[in-house]
């Protein structure tokens, strides 16, 4: 009898320093997401019309029937540019408790080069 309370014992002190290590696992905050816009800031001056017609190409093509619903009258877009001459178009749209953010990012000639999908946050309706 003494050798089954010795083992449960120490199974039970395994079995908790396992839980322990486990939770401690699963409780670490996510690696937020890197701010693609890093070096870019608001744009001074007006953009070209071809960037303009391909943000817009991008927000009929690409948005889910939920997220155009989600636009309002007046799209959330801001615009971006860096010392390098690129430009960068960001728009905001909160679905369903989480806010998306579309990144379309150009080149100096005006192509988009890189186009980033991402959650950076939540809110409450």
């Amino acid at each position: 009898m003494e050798k089954i309370i010795k083992y449960s014992n120490r199974f039970g002190f395994v079995l908790a320093l396992c839980a322990i290590v486990i939770s401690e696992c699963s409780c670490s905050a996510p690696k937020p997401t890197p701010d693609p816009l890093t070096g870019f800031h608001a744009a001074s001056k007006k953009l070209d019309q071809a960037l303009i017609d391909d943000y817009q190409n991008y927000m009929q093509k690409n948005l889910s029937p939920e997220e155009k619903q989600n636009l309002g009258p007046y799209p959330p877009v801001d615009f971006f540019e860096d010392d390098t001459g690129q430009h960068a178009v960001k728009i905001k749209i909160g679905l369903n408790g989480t806010v998306w953010e579309h990144i379309l990012i150009y080149d100096k000639n005006d192509n988009r080069i890189k186009t980033i999908k991402y959650a950076s946050g939540n809110y409450r309706s």
